[in-house]
């Protein structure tokens, strides 16, 4: 894994280590196993977004302190230019940039995320994560699974819904899928 996975990984270690917490003790309120938690830990595995989220929501410090070892500065207004968002790749089948990751104190986080299309018999891959979630698809198809529901969203359409429940996403007809995704 590269390094950049590595480093947060270690974040996530030291903000755990600090508050006194033990493995055991996080991964269960995570609602995920010992052994997945010490693969996040060890910075050899993919990191869902959805759980950096989760982490720094229990440790009461800013997306962007795990994701870049600092936090951010803004606290009037944030701008970000087209392409230029802080770029996320925890996932393979996601690609996300944080579109106000310099803005402190923020209520809710807004990413542009790009889906690669998949061949036809790939399953999905799902998640879950504490709050709610809006999606805005910008370009092209996009195939959503939320609890057992499947949606499919064109270009224009929204959808919001509770992101407890498990739920994934795929783009459809061979084209890459841009959604905005604001996670409260």
């Amino acid at each position: 894994m590269c390094g950049q996975i590595r480093l947060i990984a270690q974040r996530i270690k030291e903000l755990r280590e600090i508050a006194g917490i033990s493995v055991e003790e996080l991964a269960s309120e995570f609602n995920i196993s010992k052994e997945l938690y010490e693969q996040y830990e060890s910075g050899n595995v993919d990191i869902p977004v959805s759980f950096l989220y989760q982490v720094a929501g229990k440790f009461n410090v800013e997306l962007t302190d795990i994701l870049m070892g600092e936090g951010p500065k803004l606290r009037i207004y944030s701008l970000v230019r087209k392409g230029k968002g802080l770029s996320v790749e925890r996932r393979q089948q996601y690609k996300y940039q944080s579109l106000a990751y310099n803005f402190s104190n923020k209520k809710a986080e807004p990413f542009l995320v790009t889906v690669d299309p998949d061949p036809e018999d790939t399953p999905i891959d799902f998640n879950t994560h504490p709050g709610q979630e809006f999606n805005y698809v910008v370009e092209g198809t996009l195939k959503i699974v939320i609890d057992n529901h499947e949606l499919i969203l064109n270009e224009g359409d929204s959808l919001y819904f509770d992101s407890n429940y498990k739920h994934g996403m795929k783009a459809l007809n061979g084209k890459p899928a841009k959604f905005l995704a604001i996670i409260l």
